[in-house]
């Protein structure tokens, strides 16, 4: 049986936040909120420890390059840079394939 793969794009944001939080966490939810609303996104995972990661899976380049530039992500990204990291990462990767155990 052979099934059809679209290629798909992933974020990979990976962070340390410093002590200033303030705001943060509402933030967060607005983003994740907001970019489900986004063309061309499909999904998010997300989990911090001392480290956060979070990965969010798109269509195409251009729909993260509008995400990317999307005015209320713009301010999410200004007040991470200016209050909320020590540092931050973030690559962009294409998916050519894919495969899991199917164990939950």
């Amino acid at each position: 049986m052979s099934t059809h793969f679209k290629p798909y794009y992933v974020v990979i944001f990976t962070s340390l936040k410093n002590d200033n939080d303030f705001g943060y966490t509402e933030m967060a939810e607005k983003m994740e909120q907001l970019a489900k609303e986004q063309p061309g996104f499909i999904d998010l995972e997300s989990a911090r420890s001392e480290i956060g990661i979070t990965v969010s899976y798109w269509e195409s380049i251009e729909a993260i390059a509008n995400w990317k530039k999307n005015s209320e992500h713009l301010i999410a990204q200004d007040k991470g840079k200016s209050i909320w990291y020590k540092w931050y990462d973030v690559k962009i990767c294409k998916v050519e394939r894919e495969y899991s155990s199917n164990k939950l």
